[in-house]
């Protein structure tokens, strides 16, 4: 379902006005900034909305006998807790949230997190792909577009986005950007969309730490 969020829902969602006069925003500093102030991915990777991305994505492995998955955008990894994946590789720009996963996840070698700054000098490569509440935190348009190309460049079969799919700039750390634009316009001899998969627990301001905007959006690689 797409919508635009008034000023009302802007501020019972994320507490604040969008500030216009606000410096130019890096994100990466934002979010590593975040976690060392002990704060955490957010709602959408906690409670019942981990839970329903966890059931979409482990039944999607699952059926399509997927073996190796790189997500571009771990966090603190308490989504990842959900997860049944046979082999992982984390990517996040913050140093801070490499840490913390490495932490938690310590002992597991089927589990690896790199800093995204390493994108470009590594090898990797896997079957599936995540974004998962990322592409709307992407606020630098080059950073935006750099982050979709390696999204897509980095999946041999398929890439899993979930987020809202409309262009609106809400808060400093929040931009909706309508990436289906993007893939159309760049990638859509290359990929597919498989499945749209609506959100069980749809935006409510009145609930804004329980529901959310963003829904699945599952490609496959078109098969030469």
């Amino acid at each position: 379902m797409k919508f635009k969020l008034s000023k009302i829902i802007r501020k019972l969602f994320f507490g604040f006005k969008k500030n216009k006069s606000t410096p130019s925003f890096n994100s990466k500093n934002y979010w590593n900034n975040r976690y060392l102030n002990n704060d955490n991915s957010g709602a959408g990777s906690y409670g019942i909305l981990a839970a329903f991305k966890a059931e979409i994505i482990n039944d999607f492995v699952s059926t399509h006998d997927i073996t190796s998955i790189i997500e571009l955008g771990c966090g603190d990894g308490n989504q990842l807790k959900l997860a049944n994946y046979k082999n992982y590789v984390g990517f996040d720009v913050s140093s801070e949230a490499i840490k913390i996963c490495s932490r938690t996840f310590e002992g597991d070698n089927t589990k690896k997190f790199l800093n995204y700054s390493e994108i470009e000098i590594t090898e990797y490569s896997a079957e599936l792909v995540l974004s998962l509440d990322v592409i709307f935190h992407l606020i630098e348009d080059d950073v935006y577009k750099k982050y979709m190309n390696n999204l897509f460049r980095l999946s041999s079969r398929y890439v899993i986005i979930y987020s809202c799919n409309h262009s609106e700039e809400i808060v400093s750390h929040v931009k909706c950007r309508k990436f289906t634009d993007w893939i159309n316009s760049e990638i859509q001899d290359e990929f597919k969309l498989l499945k749209f998969i609506p959100n069980k627990y749809p935006y409510d301001p009145n609930n804004p730490n329980t529901t959310s905007f963003s829904d699945f959006y599952i490609y496959e690689r078109v098969k030469i």
